[in-house]
């Protein structure tokens, strides 16, 4: 019994020391106190915590924190002021200097075959030979030169003055001044007057549609452009510069959208804001590619929903000389051109492919391009021309 009583007494002291170690050391352990701070290490802190950020304030009646809105500067609208286009009348006799190089071959090329002492059948075929390469043409120059030769026979002229006169007599006449080259863009009754711009790759049509939206403003109307050329993205961008410019609303569609909607669509726009004129730029296109030949003609049947088209502008570069005249018989066969607009005629000594397009189509020039700046399109009067290419001051002309 006694053992019995000693093995549980034994091992009952070795619980009790057993919790015994393990208390006693956890009792031990404090915790050390922290070190001093240094100035140093509180002002490192201090700066990468950066400054003290205030907590919102909540709203009174419901307790939520309300974040104060942001601070957004708005930069000061500055408007830019409108252009005012230069006055087209007696555009041409300012910008006469920049037929510098035509006026090469009239002026000086002619004139000085004319003036010789002696005009024989050798003269007279220099002189057909200079209108020709000026792409006069070939049935105009033969009517200019057998003129000018019964003339000269028959009054005797031999003064350069005189012959001067003659010369600049008929290339006026060649040029038809009876033609009708003012613009038809005059409104109508509840409808605005509206006008197709239509040219090949390269003409330089869109700017040139710009120019004369600037023209048209310039006379006292109201313009609004539509940008039907959606094949290029950047025309559409351009056409709003143009009319940004001078205050004059560009109705665009998105890229690749069907010219003929865009169209449609800022005809209606110009009777909704009763503008004066509605001006329609079209992609340019080649005149041997059916296709969009077809789909130009689809334009103009659509904008002739709501009315006529009142004019068709053909923008011919002049640079391009003879193929021009092809080019302007395949559009006026398809959209029926009613006015040609000669653009870069300051860049080519061929001004005679003027009295060419006229005498082959029987379309008037209506506007000739003398440079790169906005207001260098001019309208076309034939006795300033031919006195800006003989390079004189207008003169009276015998009938």
């Amino acid at each position: 019994m006694k053992e019995y009583l000693l093995v549980i007494i034994a091992l009952l002291g070795v619980l009790i020391i057993g919790g015994l170690s393990l208390v006693v050391p956890r009792l031990r352990r404090r915790p050390e106190p922290p070190l001093p701070r240094t100035e140093v290490e509180t002002r490192a802190e201090e700066d990468l915590a950066g400054p003290p950020v205030q907590a919102p304030e909540a709203e009174m009646s419901t307790g939520v924190l309300v974040e104060p809105p942001p601070v957004v500067e708005v930069p000061p609208v500055v408007e830019v002021p409108l252009e005012v286009p230069e006055p087209t009348a007696g555009r041409l006799v300012r910008l006469r200097s920049r037929l510098s190089r035509s006026q090469n071959v009239f002026g000086r090329g002619l004139l000085g075959l004319l003036s010789r002492e002696r005009l024989d059948e050798d003269a007279w075929e220099e002189i057909e030979d200079s209108l020709i390469t000026a792409d006069v043409g070939i049935e105009a120059t033969r009517e200019i030169v057998d003129r000018l030769r019964e003339r000269t026979r028959v009054l005797g002229t031999r003064s350069t003055g005189e012959l001067r006169d003659l010369l600049a007599t008929e290339l006026v006449t060649a040029l038809d001044p009876t033609l009708d080259r003012s613009l038809n863009a005059d409104p109508k009754v509840g409808m605005p007057g509206v006008v197709l711009v239509v040219g090949v790759n390269g003409a330089g049509k869109t700017t040139t549609c710009g120019k004369i939206a600037r023209v048209l403003i310039a006379d006292g109307h109201t313009v609004l452009l539509g940008a039907a050329d959606t094949f290029r993205a950047a025309a559409a961008d351009q056409l709003e510069t143009w009319g940004s410019r001078v205050g004059a609303e560009t109705v665009r569609g998105p890229e690749a959208a069907d010219p003929a909607s865009v169209a449609f669509d800022a005809v209606k726009r110009g009777i909704d804001t009763q503008v004066d004129t509605v001006l329609i730029d079209t992609a340019g296109r080649l005149q041997n590619k059916v296709g969009l030949m077809d789909e130009l003609g689809k334009v103009k049947r659509v904008v002739e929903k709501h009315g006529p088209i009142d004019e068709t502008l053909l923008v011919l570069d002049a640079t391009t000389g003879q193929n021009g005249l092809e080019q302007a018989r395949v559009f006026t066969e398809v959209v029926n051109v009613t006015g040609v607009v000669l653009t870069k005629l300051d860049g080519t000594a061929k001004g005679g492919i003027v009295i060419a397009v006229q005498r082959k189509l029987g379309i008037p020039v209506k506007l000739v391009g003398l440079g790169e700046g906005p207001d260098d399109l001019a309208p076309f009067e034939p006795a300033q021309f031919v006195d800006a290419l003989l390079g004189t001051e207008p003169l009276a002309r015998d009938a």
